[in-house]
């Protein structure tokens, strides 16, 4: 990585978490839907990232998050198993040879591959935020029912990011 990647991925990590932090936290659709965006930054990171470096990243960012919240390491164990599922996806869908690109963005990878990626990543992260936050099985519908339309915000709100900052590339 050189360090203008370094620079821009610094920049995204504060600008999204002061997002989350200052204007979503606080915002939500009846306590049933709330979004996270601060995934993408997670999701954003260069393809030649070492899994080591990919994981205390994440996990950094979690525990940041964790403090800001007030949540005692459920946004950190939710962005570790983000972590996980990008680096599998990653591997299963692309040849590492092959890819020339910088970063798994909607720029470079087109719609379809970007959305299915953001897609089972967030599912994955919101599943264990949210099952970790309740606790109980008892409330199983109503933990789904919040995962599912959290979900479905995140997904829209990053998916709209990354169509106002994206860039045509010639593939």
């Amino acid at each position: 990585m050189n360090s203008r990647t370094i620079i821009i991925n610094i920049v995204r990590w504060v600008l999204l978490l002061f997002v989350q932090v200052f204007l979503l936290k606080n915002m939500g659709f009846y306590d049933l839907s709330t979004p996270f965006i601060y995934v993408l930054f997670l999701l954003l990171l260069p393809f030649n990232i070492p899994n080591i470096l990919l994981y205390i990243i994440a996990f950094g960012t979690g525990l940041t998050l964790d403090a800001f919240y007030d949540t005692m390491g459920v946004h950190a164990t939710a962005c570790v198993v983000l972590a996980f599922v990008r680096i599998s996806f990653i591997a299963i869908s692309l040849n590492k040879d092959a890819h020339d690109d910088p970063e798994p963005s909607l720029s470079y990878m087109g719609f379809q591959w970007f959305a299915l990626y953001s897609l089972l990543c967030i599912i994955a992260h919101h599943l264990v935020l949210f099952f970790l936050e309740a606790f109980k099985l008892s409330e199983i519908g109503y933990t789904l029912i919040r995962c599912g339309l959290s979900v479905i915000f995140t997904v829209l709100l990053i998916l709209l990011i990354e169509f106002i900052f994206y860039k045509r590339t010639s593939r």
